[in-house]
């Protein structure tokens, strides 16, 4: 999943961020549309501005495409995280699944039906522009046009994560009232396209050597492990059901205060438990961090006095940091546990500690789940008294 480190405010009420690596694409798109640019019309500053321009403009354009998926999202009653603009364009960070294959569907075709109207938009005023404007900008607006009809096509390819995928899935879905089945088909498909995209790209690098080529390796590359992710995710959804965080949640679990030194926490009484990884909680009891043993072990003797477990403590991504009341399949296929070492935590309203998820406990649902036991963790087993 990718993360916002650049925030750009909101828009409809929706949180609009960007990754650093959407700066490199930025100036590449800068790059490819200045040097066609140049061809017709000289080398200038002024060339090199319009295309800059028609490099935000294509970003503005993903952003409309994913702002129209999650708009469309939040009236199906989905929560959307925040949009996110990176290296490979635009993503919607929907907090839910859609409830029926319907909204689905909706949700799916509701990006490239922006794009393709904006593209037919941008040709219009591309022959308005022209009228009035010489020079390069009118090129750039029917760059623009041609890019959003691009963005439209290309989405539709009908694989996982692609909005095509999307609308597969929520087809079979409908058709057949499985939902993993048509998840599964979905996913399998977008890793055909992502595997093709390498193949494809790996062929142009080879024999033209033109940078396409790596574009598209990449390309494909995404699609293809965000496929596989998907794959998972529908197989964690069908065996763990409507099981909750709470259900197999470890309650008011072991906590460390950021503002004890180390050498508290190993003068503490938390040494003497089996645990390895523990939440990290502010003044008022709202975890901020997690540690593990192998934390501290690179910190010398003579710094545990002096160094607070606030400063050691890794950041709790958000997706760590969850109600009760989510899906334990929406969790896991967001957040990823490394045993010994993560921990999902569970708030209240008021954004306190009320329980922690290891990867032990993750495993032990699954494994349950399959089974055809709940996958709420078990009592500790006391045999009969006939058995003492």
């Amino acid at each position: 999943m990718v993360r916002a480190t650049i925030p750009l405010g909101r828009v409809a009420g929706i949180r609009i961020g960007a990754h650093w690596s959407a700066l490199v694409t930025l100036g590449l798109f800068t790059y490819l549309l200045g040097r066609s640019l140049t061809d017709a019309h000289g080398n200038s500053v002024a060339v090199w501005l319009v295309a800059a321009a028609g490099a935000v403009g294509l970003f503005a354009s993903l952003l409309s495409h994913e702002l129209a998926h999650s708009i469309i999202a939040r009236r199906s009653g989905i929560r959307v995280e925040v949009v996110v603009l990176w290296l490979l364009g635009g993503v919607s960070e929907l907090g839910d699944e859609p409830k029926d294959p319907r909204s689905d569907l909706r949700i799916a075709v509701a990006g490239p039906l922006a794009s393709f109207t904006l593209g037919v938009a941008l040709f219009g005023m591309t022959g308005v522009v022209a009228a009035t404007v010489s020079g390069p900008v009118p090129e750039m607006f029917g760059w623009l046009a041609a890019m959003n009809l691009v963005l439209a096509i290309f989405n539709l390819i009908p694989g996982a994560p692609l909005d095509g995928g999307r609308a597969l899935r929520a087809l079979i879905w409908q058709r057949t009232g499985d939902r993993l089945r048509a998840s599964t088909i979905a996913a399998r498909s977008g890793r055909i396209v992502g595997l093709a995209l390498l193949i494809l790209g790996g062929v142009e690098l080879l024999l033209v050597g033109a940078g396409g080529g790596l574009w598209l390796m990449l390309l494909g590359w995404f699609l293809y492990s965000s496929a596989s992710a998907e794959l998972t995710a529908a197989g964690l959804r069908h065996r763990l059901g409507d099981t909750r965080i709470r259900d197999v949640m470890t309650e008011h679990p072991l906590s460390v205060p950021a503002t004890w030194s180390v050498a508290d926490l190993l003068r503490s009484q938390i040494v003497h438990t089996d645990h390895r990884v523990f939440p990290v909680i502010d003044t008022v009891g709202r975890p901020i961090g997690e540690l593990g043993w192998s934390d501290l072990t690179e910190l010398s003797v003579a710094a545990r006095e002096t160094t607070a477990v606030g400063e050691v403590a890794r950041p709790l991504p958000p997706t760590a940091r969850v109600s009760g009341d989510e899906l334990l399949s929406t969790v896991a296929s967001q957040v990823v546990l490394r045993r010994d070492f993560d921990v999902i935590t569970a708030i209240d309203p008021h954004g306190r500690l009320i329980g922690v998820v290891t990867a032990t406990d993750l495993t032990l649902a699954v494994q349950r789940s399959a089974l055809g036991l709940p996958a709420r963790r078990p009592e500790r087993y006391r045999p009969p008294d006939s058995e003492l």
